[in-house]
């Protein structure tokens, strides 16, 4: 099971890496093509994927520690290290955005603005193509290997696409001799960062404080109570370590088993979860009803 597992993790350094070449790819042709023709939101929309490529670093980095092994210090393993390195990458989006909003607001306030050129909508437009392709490879993976940190890179994937397209549009309307429209795409693409951030945080935090999806849990239940001879749920708590899922619960069964029946009824439980949801370890403990 734990060989299967690292193997997972293995196969999603393939997503951070190829996020990582894509991002250094876009921003340095954003970085260009925003300087040439003077586009402020294309610039802001580069130093996004700059970004970009810090985050993705850090789920990579958490992605191999993941994959050590338990030891003296860490009888659990290491699994939680991926959900740090998300929470690592959303502290440096969020620094980021403010950034850019703050140098976007002082462009629109000191009343310097032209229009730019027109290919500055097409570098737009083409990344978030690109960046689309990125965000289904990368979702599809993590789907896959249900890893936490490559889906929230995958959102941040999404996200990016999203902002090239905002940035694309606010290029073509300052044509229209609405120069200030540039600017102001720079301030929602700023916008746009700080809300991605501000929600690879809240999931990186929820699942690091033991939050647990309740619906999954009610799944957990329905499963439980199919179980031939299990009475009732007495108590049912899940929390994850990465990518993998801990279950622990108190079951009620007949007070007249003997104690080989009762732990086999245990093991059934144990074994319908792994089997059914995919949960990486069961801790059942049994009481008579």
């Amino acid at each position: 099971m734990d060989q299967l597992k690292y193997d997972d993790l293995k196969r999603g350094e393939r997503g951070a890496i190829i996020s990582i070449f894509a991002y250094l790819f876009l921003s340095a042709l954003k970085f260009y093509i925003g300087n040439v023709t003077n586009s402020e939101a294309l610039k802001a929309d580069g130093i996004n994927n700059a970004t970009d490529i810090i985050a993705s670093v850090a789920v990579l980095i958490g992605l191999r520690l993941s994959q050590n092994p338990a030891d003296k210090d860490h009888p659990y393993g290491h699994w939680k290290a991926e959900t740090v390195a998300s929470m690592v990458a959303s502290f440096v989006m969020m620094i980021v955005g403010i950034q850019v909003l703050y140098e976007a607001i002082k462009h629109i306030f000191s009343g310097e603005s032209e229009s730019p050129d027109l290919i500055a909508a097409w570098t737009g437009i083409f990344s978030a193509f690109f960046m689309y392709a990125v965000y289904r490879y990368n979702k599809r993976l993590a789907r896959k290997i249900n890893s936490q940190s490559l889906m929230a890179a995958s959102k941040d994937n999404l996200s990016d696409a999203w902002v090239s397209i905002g940035t694309a549009v606010g290029i073509i309307g300052s044509q229209f001799n609405l120069p200030w429209l540039d600017p102001l795409t720079a301030v929602i693409v700023g916008l746009l960062i700080c809300k991605t951030a501000w929600g690879i945080f809240r999931e990186s935090s929820h699942y690091l404080t033991d939050g647990f999806d309740e619906d999954e849990i009610e799944l957990y239940k329905e499963t439980i109570n199919n179980v031939r001879g299990v009475k009732s749920i007495k108590d049912i708590k899940a929390r994850s370590y990465g990518n993998n899922i801990v279950v622990d619960l108190i079951i009620l069964v007949n007070g007249n088993l003997d104690i080989r029946d009762a732990h086999d009824i245990s093991t059934n439980v144990e074994k319908v979860l792994i089997e059914k949801h995919g949960v990486y370890d069961v801790h059942v403990h049994i009481e008579p009803s």
